[in-house]
This record gives structure tokens, sequence and C-alpha cells, in this order.
């Protein structure tokens, strides 16, 4: 019998940064090369199950029960659970929220958060826990791990002040057994260890150090993350190079121009068109007489005479318009 795993996937967050997008729908259903971001983050686990027993926790806002209704209508076969943070009072309480049925090791991530990550690692990991990083020339936009001679962490540092510390935390963590994490949250909570009224999970992991617990951390050469406008038109078109294109099945459209990479669904209609390079248009959307490079389009969208880069359109999004940068949200309409 495998043992279990939980993964905590914290979604909570308003996604303000993605407004108008986030409106309508929670920041991990936003549209990225063909799928959603969340699609390619679960993409990360799907070998998990060789060793362990996953159970999926998700930590959901208000307005996040989409996310339930997706997991169900595209992935009925994985185990999980929905956990509501009604006030936004940062990772650490997101996860506390769950603290009632984390009970086994687990893994912690943000929804945003896309890497390449080898979880074979913690078939035989001994230690207490794993920060996935990035080395990073300039870590002082970031958290830093500070480790000693033996590669240990010593502590975790939210936006260092030197350039000394360049092991940049990725919001990737394994914990071997998450009831310390809960108990190290709690004690986090009590003494109000915050900042700006927001409870971080490095400084709830800095509560486990501080009390003997040893951890290290794994090394990824490949972080994206979907949590502003410019951040997933980037991430769109990493995936798009990483081979989650149909440029040569999209090339055969009579009429079409296409650039590569460009991901375009079968089922959208698109006439006398350029099409890329790094344009994905979801199922069922309408292009005619455009030219487009850099641009997200999600299902449903009808777009005409619009020369567009640098652009997010979201789902039932009517345009016609001339050279334009957009980033409009779910049922808009404009003529420009």
């Amino acid at each position: 019998m495998k043992p279990k795993i939980q993964i905590v996937i914290l979604c909570a967050g308003y996604g303000s940064r993605l407004r108008p997008l986030t409106w309508s729908k929670p920041k991990p259903l936003v549209a990225i090369a063909g799928r959603t971001s969340l699609d390619y983050l679960l993409d990360e686990f799907k070998d998990l199950d060789r060793d362990w027993d996953p159970e999926f926790i998700f930590v959901i806002s208000p307005n996040g029960w989409s996310i339930k209704t997706f997991m169900e209508e595209n992935y009925p076969e994985l185990n999980c659970k929905y956990i509501l943070q009604e006030e936004m009072k940062g990772q650490s309480h997101a996860v506390y929220c769950a603290k009632d049925i984390i009970d086994s090791p687990m893994i912690m991530t943000f929804a945003d958060t896309l890497i390449h990550v080898d979880l074979s690692v913690l078939k035989d990991e001994q230690r207490d826990g794993l920060a996935w990083c990035q080395y990073t020339e300039d870590p002082r936009r970031f958290g830093a791990a500070v480790l000693d001679e033996t590669g240990r962490v010593k502590h975790f540092i939210e936006k260092p002040p030197t350039m000394e510390h360049k092991m940049v935390i990725v919001g990737f963590y394994y914990f071997k057994d998450g009831r310390k994490l809960i108990s190290a949250i709690a004690e986090q909570i009590e003494k109000n260890i915050s900042l700006k009224g927001e409870f971080y999970i490095a400084d709830g992991i800095n509560v486990m150090l501080d009390r003997g617990d040893n951890f290290g951390i794994q090394e990824t050469n490949a972080w994206v993350d979907a949590g502003v406008p410019g951040t997933v038109i980037s991430t769109n078109r990493f995936f798009l190079d990483q081979g989650n294109d149909n440029s040569a099945e999209a090339a055969k459209r009579e009429g079409v121009v296409v650039i590569p990479p460009v991901y375009i669904d079968p089922t959208a209609v698109v006439e006398r068109s350029v099409i890329g390079p790094y344009v994905s248009i979801a199922a069922n959307c309408k292009v005619t007489g455009c030219v487009l490079q850099d641009t997200i389009l999600d299902k449903r969208t009808n777009i005409s005479n619009l020369v567009a880069h640098d652009t997010m359109l979201g789902a039932d999004v009517d345009v016609t318009a001339a050279d334009r940068k957009l980033f409009l949200g779910d049922n808009c309409k404009a003529e420009l």
C-alpha cells in the first residue's frame, strides 16, 4: 500500500493583478498555450502516484468554486478536497485553514508557480523538508534561502537587502510531516510574525528551523509564473516553445499564415489572418482579418480587423478594432 501525500495548492488570492480577467474566473483558470494555468500545474504531479497515494487540497476564496467544477469535469479521477479561506491573511493563514485535514507528508505550492520538478526524490527523502529554489544573480525582489556550509537551510529571508544569498525560493515546498508545519504556523500566528498584516510561509518554516528541523533545497532550472499580464504572456511563450503548439496542423488552414509556435484549437475559425509567433487561440473562437503576435484568446472570443501584440482577451469577448494592445476580461465588446 502506497503512503499518502497531500498536495496543498493555494488558490485563494483575489487575483487583483490579473483583473479584469479574474473578475469572472480565478487566476488558475486563465488560458495559457491551449490549456489553463492549472492544467500545467497539475502536470507537475502526474508521476507522483508511482510512489504515493496523492490527495489534492485546494485552498480557495469565496469566488473560487469554479475550480471545483473544473476539477470534477476534467480530472474526475483525482482525490480532491476544497477548503475556503474567507479572509485573505496570507500564505501561512491559507495553509492553516486546512489544519483539520492535514495529517501526512505534504507538498505546498502556489497556483501560479509553474516549475520543472522531479518528485521521485521524495521517495527516500529523510530531511524534514525541502524548498525548491532557482539561482538568481539579483535575489532582492524575492525570498532567499540562507544555507550553511553543508547545504542545510539556516533560515529564509524575504527580499534580502544584499546580493549575497542567490538561491531564490520559487514557492514549492515538501514537508515530511505536514502537522509540524501546522504547529509552526500556529506559533507564527500566535506571535503575529507577519508583514503588513499577512502571514508568509517562509516565516512559518523559519519557526520549524528554530525548533531544529532539517531543511534542504532542490534546484529547478525552469520557473515561470502566471501572476500578472506580462508573465502570463511570457509563460504562454514558454509552453509553446516546450512543444505545446500545433503549428503544423494550424498551417493547413486556407488563407491563414502561421508563424510558429502557435496553438489554435481545432474548433476555432480563423480566416484571412497572420497568426504568430506565440499566439494561443482557444475553443470556438472566430478570428477574421487579423494579425496577432504574443496574444492569448480565451474560448468563444470573436475578433476582426485587429492588429494585436502583447494582448490577452478573456472568454466571450467581441472586438472589432485597428492596431491595438488590449487586455480585456470575459464578456466584453469593443469597437475601436
